[in-house]
């Protein structure tokens, strides 16, 4: 399942760590890792995260076998701000957004067979 957060206004770089740090673990421990994670950015990715898992409730998919499969975070515009400097001048400031997409997917559980023992 998809969910996808345009225009989220802080850098790339910063978001970019948090979505590293869960990228490929399943829903339950993401949300977890999010819960306690002392970046302003854990929130609006866990957000993101029970977004993309109440989309896959609606297809009739098992919270349970889904894990995180692509976590992809891209720049997003950048507004362009002056700030006053010495001698009448002034100074580029940029604001950069983030756009981050999310791809929730089914572990598929695979079962063994058993070698039958020969007399």
């Amino acid at each position: 399942m998809k969910a996808f957060l345009k225009n989220y206004r802080q850098s790339p770089r910063k978001v970019r760590l948090v979505a590293t740090l869960v990228k490929g673990k399943n829903v339950a421990e993401a949300i977890a890792e999010l819960d306690f994670l002392a970046k302003r950015a854990g929130l609006p990715i866990k957000k993101l995260l029970l977004s993309a898992v109440a989309n896959a409730k609606q297809m009739g998919i098992e919270v349970e076998n889904l894990y995180i499969k692509e976590l992809r975070v891209d720049k997003g515009i950048v507004m362009k701000r002056m700030m006053p400097a010495a001698m009448g001048t002034g100074h580029r400031i940029n604001k950069r957004t983030s756009h981050v997409n999310i791809l929730l997917a089914e572990k598929v559980v695979k079962v063994k067979k058993t070698k039958k023992a020969k007399k």
